[in-house]
């Protein structure tokens, strides 16, 4: 993005380095960071050079090579415990190998449970690219390669900010660590519920760090509070027994794609929002993204008017989002001239925070079942479906994390929203109701994730770095205490507690 929020962004930094403790803690964290980075950039360029895909159709070795480098970097921090794990599939196949670190806690102290993927998306048309995928290459303050910001980056960053506070506190760093840099994160984490059902205390802690999200924009941090949920499915409308010749028989009857056009039509009302009853949508975005900013981010052609209505952040963050993202029908260059008996498409529904998945997906089939266009038979298959997040933003570790933003970036940190969905944040939820979730992240809009010229700004990095270094040490010193953890800091805080 390239114009800063509207709205006055929610913070918790207080006045960034307040007080000659809290900038001795900063500024002794900052240059253990900047000591390393140039290692941890080197480490970060090799990570990206293994193509580690947990898609099915992969070769499995270069992502258990993944898993086995990521181990040797927690064992290089000092990790005491290391280890590589997997459970298997409902196939009985093993899933994507996880790798879990861990330090455990000292007595009185709290564990933080720090989290990001090593698998990559798959390259895609490989023509597109200006550098080769797996060759990371630094331009113009940013670093190219497939995975560079999703999400290797986010391993590095966890593991170069527990270097720098180990570095800097030493023997009296007693807050618990666990790292779990799961395997197949891209692949849809088809085995991570059975996974923490598995290792439910190995893993449990009072804080999660799930760093695999983005900035607001270069330059600004973001906590990120709220993530749509997602149900999708199949529509497939039936309208003949067998395709017959449309010179024959063409008129009388309308042939299956146009009638399925024509029901999807009735998903979205004549401003473009989302027309199906019952769900959830707000306007209450905390941020504004200039339409501009959208129009440029998001590459809309010229002359193209943007759907719903609202703010801009709210039909991206709060409202739902519905998409055509499938479609069976003949192509161009083999259609013969036919009506077709019937045709299909997948529908991917973006839900609001607050929506309960299985109602979104009983609204749709409700909706496409009451407006079957001229008596066509509509069958609806439900697909998968996954829970929204929000983030108790005043609870002592959004707080802790909105400080330690500020203090790295400089400017206050804002929180947002994403549009898109991680679906194991609810089972994190599920399975341990009582943890403070934060998403982080150290992507920004020009980053590309997922799609050919993947990027990471360089500066941004070193700056999740710090803050995460910052979280940490604070952590150590005063644990999740609610007074302690707003943004005006107490008198006498020095930054970790050193000894």
């Amino acid at each position: 993005m390239t114009s800063s929020p509207a709205a006055t962004p929610h913070t918790t930094t207080g006045t960034p380095g307040q007080g000659p403790d809290i900038a001795a803690g900063t500024e002794d964290l900052r240059s253990a960071v900047d000591r390393s980075f140039d290692q941890t950039l080197a480490r970060l360029k090799d990570l990206v050079a293994i193509p580690g895909i947990a898609w099915p159709s992969f070769d499995r070795t270069p992502l258990e090579r993944s898993a086995d480098a990521v181990a040797e970097l927690l064992r290089g921090a000092g990790l005491p415990e290391v280890r590589v794990l997997a459970v298997n599939k409902e196939d009985g196949t093993p899933g994507g190998p996880a790798v879990v670190g861990r330090r455990p806690a000292a007595a009185g102290k709290p564990t933080i449970l720090l989290y990001a993927h090593h698998d990559v998306q798959p390259v895609g048309d490989e023509s597109l690219w200006e550098t080769a995928p797996f060759i990371a290459v630094e331009k113009d303050g940013r670093l190219y390669g497939r995975g560079a910001a999703d999400d290797k980056a986010g391993i590095m960053a966890h593991v170069a900010a527990y270097a720098a506070v180990s570095e800097v506190l030493s023997d009296s760093l007693g807050l618990g660590v666990t790292f779990f840099i799961e395997g197949e994160e891209e692949a849809g984490s088809p085995t991570f519920r059975s996974f923490l059902e598995a290792n439910r205390e190995l893993l449990r802690a009072d804080v999660i760090v799930v760093a695999d999200s983005s900035n607001w924009k270069v330059g600004t941090p973001a906590l990120t509070t709220s993530l749509r949920g997602l149900v999708d499915g199949v529509i497939e409308v039936q309208v003949l027994e067998h395709a017959v010749h449309s010179g024959m028989f063409g008129g009388p009857v309308l042939d299956a794609p146009t009638l399925l056009s024509r029901l999807i039509a009735t998903l979205h009302d004549d401003d473009g929002n989302v027309a199906i009853e019952g769900l959830v949508a707000t306007d209450t975005a905390a941020v504004e993204m200039p339409e501009a900013d959208y129009r440029a981010d998001a590459s809309v052609l010229d002359g193209v008017r943007l759907a719903g209505t609202g703010s801009i952040a709210s039909r991206l963050w709060t409202k739902p989002a519905l998409s055509i993202i499938g479609f069976d029908a003949p192509a161009v260059d083999v259609a013969s001239n036919t009506l077709l008996p019937r045709a299909r498409a997948k529908f991917s529904l973006r839900l609001a925070p607050g929506q309960v998945p299985a109602e979104a997906m009983e609204a749709v089939r409700r909706h496409v079942e009451a407006n079957a266009p001229f008596g066509a038979k509509v069958v609806f298959t439900p697909g998968e479906a996954g829970n929204p997040f929000r983030t108790d933003t005043s609870s002592a570790a959004a707080s802790l994390a909105m400080w330690a933003l500020g203090e790295a970036w400089g400017v206050p940190a804002v929180e947002t929203g994403i549009g898109g969905s991680i679906p194991f944040i609810a089972d994190l939820t599920e399975v341990y109701p009582d943890v403070q979730i934060l998403v982080t992240g150290v992507e920004d809009p020009d980053s590309r994730a997922h799609s050919a010229n993947e990027s990471l700004h360089i500066g941004d990095f070193r700056n999740a770095i710090l803050a995460e270094s910052l979280m940490l040490a604070r952590l150590n010193s005063d644990g999740l205490a609610q007074e302690d953890a707003p943004g005006e800091q107490p008198a006498g805080f020095d930054g970790y507690a050193r000894s």
